[in-house]
């Protein structure tokens, strides 16, 4: 891919994080030279379809979206870099990265939009700090946001992930039935996916890289959707290898079971620390 393509923010010391402007996405994220997402062998990079894995940021929509393609269109739109990678008095560094409705976005959807995205890569720690405004005069909108992260694991059944317990889910892979997790932990043995709602602003995952834990400290982000296709449905998908489910865990903060409504000439904001223990 043309260098211009992809933005780096690089703290020293083997610590980087890397953003390909096609759907901001971040597809890299190395703490001491170890990455931190997965993201699969099979992944296209041809400015089309979705990158898999890495995060990609889902808005408008989250799932089947009856106006565009799944997970709506800021994961296949170009993004602008607003700020390049800049250092900060604390050694850190950030850069700002947005994404304005144009003719491709009013194609499907017909509203006036403003997206900001703020990454902030410290030693061990990824922030994110997300905007949504509305610029409109007259027109309220209701919209979906999510960040679809891939944590990489050395073995997904070995993860357990805190920060669920006593909350109320939906299971996509049984029809959409709400159920109660009793569990302290969760853990992965089967096909998954789930929307839990109202979750904990705290999730830890054990057993990611190095057998180390990984802390997700999410704002204003009440949903929590974890998902793993397993052996059965990763043949099913194109970009992604039939044996590398195991090897992934989607752990995905954001605010999905009740839109957002935002009215003329406001904002909604949200945020999310990733934290290498």
């Amino acid at each position: 891919m043309a260098a211009t393509s992809v933005v780096v923010l690089d703290r020293g010391n083997n610590t980087t994080c890397t953003v390909n402007l096609f759907g901001a996405t971040v597809v890299s994220w190395r703490v001491n030279n170890q990455e931190q997402l997965f993201v699969s062998k099979q992944a296209v990079f041809d400015g089309k379809r979705a990158i898999r894995g890495g995060i990609p940021f889902v808005f408008p929509q989250f799932g089947q979206w009856a106006f565009g393609p799944q997970h709506g269109f800021a994961r296949i739109a170009r993004w602008h870099v607003e700020k390049m990678p800049d250092r900060l008095p604390s050694g850190d560094v950030e850069a700002v990265f947005s994404l304005m409705d144009d003719d491709f976005t009013r194609s499907m959807w017909h509203f006036q939009f403003r997206l900001t995205y703020r990454l902030i890569l410290r030693e061990k720690e990824l922030h994110f700090n997300i905007g949504v405004y509305n610029p409109s005069k007259e027109l309220t909108f209701s919209c979906q946001m999510l960040l679809h992260t891939y944590f990489k694991v050395p073995d997904v059944r070995r993860c357990q992930i805190t920060g669920m317990h006593g909350c109320m889910f939906i299971d996509k892979t049984r029809e959409g039935t709400v159920y109660h997790e009793t569990r302290d932990v969760v853990t992965i043995n089967e096909w998954t996916d789930r929307i839990y709602q109202n979750t904990m602003q705290e999730h830890i995952i054990t057993n990611v890289v190095s057998g180390r834990k990984m802390r997700i400290q999410k704002y204003n982000f009440p949903d929590t959707v974890i998902w793993n296709p397993w052996s059965e449905y990763a043949k099913e998908i194109p970009d992604f290898g039939d044996d590398e489910f195991p090897n992934m865990v989607c752990v995905e903060a954001g605010r999905v079971a009740a839109p957002i409504v935002l009215l003329p000439g406001t904002a909604f904001e949200a945020s999310q620390i990733l934290q290498v223990m």
